[in-house]
């Protein structure tokens, strides 16, 4: 991912170009649906201890998946909170059928 991406639109087209595998989408839809249970859970329980799993489960899973599938280094640290969106981004179009768990070699 280039230092260059200045907007979103730039960055959702290379975000999944290092999101191409298998395992990668696989342990990324994981860690968010992980993600969304966990915060339904503090919210409906009220036991917000359980907060700690958030980075686990948000995080753990998609560097994991990079390490393992794409052998690539995550880019979460340049652009946080793009990343943050395109993670919960693809979740849901993984989700609706919109991007497929077996991505094709020229995304969106």
């Amino acid at each position: 991912m280039s230092e260059r991406i200045t907007t979103y639109a730039e960055y959702y087209p290379a975000y999944l170009a290092e999101h191409q595998k298998l395992g990668t989408r696989i342990a990324h839809f994981i860690g968010t649906l992980l993600f969304l249970f966990v915060i339904f859970y503090v919210i409906t329980s009220g036991k917000e201890r359980f907060l700690w799993y958030l980075p686990i489960f948000g995080y753990g899973f998609g560097m994991l998946s990079h390490v393992l599938f794409e052998k690539n280094s995550p880019k979460t640290f340049r652009h946080p909170v793009w990343n943050l969106a395109s993670d919960f981004r693809l979740f849901f179009e993984l989700l609706t059928g919109k991007q497929k768990f077996k991505a094709s070699k020229n995304p969106e």
